[in-house]
């Protein structure tokens, strides 16, 4: 007698929802209507007999029950995509597919990219941006940068660069700073901060010791492109992050307005699944991106300055 299976939309409803623990960014993901997601889920429950999610004003949860379900859908759909992937000739052809921050890919990332291109000119690359968690292989994807203190488990973690941190703004806004004697006074600035990074203006002046800088006041933006471009614009100081700000050095749109440079604790992480480099050109990538990371790891040890 053949098994009767739960009907696969429901099943995927369920996992995007439990991944995200929300049917709003599980509906955007699959491209359907929350609607549509939470009817799914109530049929599946319905089937089950059990319920899978605890529904609460402010959002939802998965039940004991629904997290234990959870584990074995997810590694059947992982089973389901790992063993399409290894279909003779289904891979031919298909991107190399890589989700980063916006500011990684325009900074770091896509100037970079053309070097790829010239040594693997019929392997194509896409970047997707979007700010939602990514599952190996379920998503499609094959590499996330991410930024973290440490690897995590249950995906392949390998370790790109730090950043350096150092304050940076416009050359003319670092000359409204000057006291009498030419010295650059930071206490001066308006200080531009990043509401979503996970360090910022505190933990650069608890690591230097720079006294009479208050770090609650100034400008708050959302992004370190943002928060770039205010600096850029005269606004105030931002914390310059190495690589991601070394054009705008070099360049000359912005210069360093503290000589105090000081390595993050996060880092930036290339992630993927355990088996993702069973295709050749996903190893290619991977020792591309790490040649390329090695070369700011180089170049920063020498060009870093102690905190004064």
């Amino acid at each position: 007698m053949p098994l009767r299976l739960p009907p696969l939309p429901a099943l995927r409803f369920f996992e995007a929802a439990g991944r995200h623990q929300s049917f709003k960014l599980a509906a955007a993901e699959l491209n359907v209507t929350p609607s549509a997601v939470s009817h799914g889920i109530v049929g599946l429950e319905k089937m089950l007999g059990v319920e899978l999610f605890v529904r609460e004003p402010r959002g939802i949860s998965l039940t004991a029950s629904g997290a234990d379900y959870l584990s074995y859908v997810s590694e059947a759909f992982s089973l389901i995509v790992i063993g399409t992937q290894r279909l003779p000739n289904h891979r031919a052809n298909r991107p190399i597919a890589l989700s980063c921050a916006p500011t990684f890919a325009s900074r770091w990332l896509l100037p970079r990219l053309q070097n790829f291109r010239a040594r693997w000119p019929h392997v194509n690359v896409t970047v997707d941006t979007s700010h939602r968690q990514v599952g190996f292989p379920v998503d499609g994807f094959d590499f996330a940068v991410r930024m973290s203190r440490a690897p995590v488990a249950g995906t392949a973690w390998t370790r790109l660069f730090g950043e350096q941190l150092v304050p940076v703004c416009s050359p003319a806004y670092l000359e409204s700073l000057r006291d009498t004697h030419g010295t650059p006074l930071l206490r001066k600035a308006t200080l531009i901060h990043v509401n979503a990074a996970s360090e910022d203006w505190q933990a650069w002046l608890e690591a230097t010791g720079m006294e009479g800088v208050d770090p609650g006041d100034g400008l708050r933006v959302d992004t370190i492109q943002l928060a770039f471009e205010a600096a850029s614009m005269g606004l105030g100081v931002a914390l310059g992050r190495r690589p991601l700000v070394d054009r705008d050095l070099t360049s000359g749109a912005l210069v360093e307005a503290a000589s105090s440079t000081i390595a993050s604790s996060t880092a930036y992480w290339l992630v993927s699944a355990e088996d993702a480099q069973r295709r050749p050109e996903l190893f290619d990538f991977r020792q591309w991106m790490l040649a390329e990371a090695g070369q700011f790891s180089c170049d920063s040890s020498v060009g870093a300055h102690a905190p004064q």
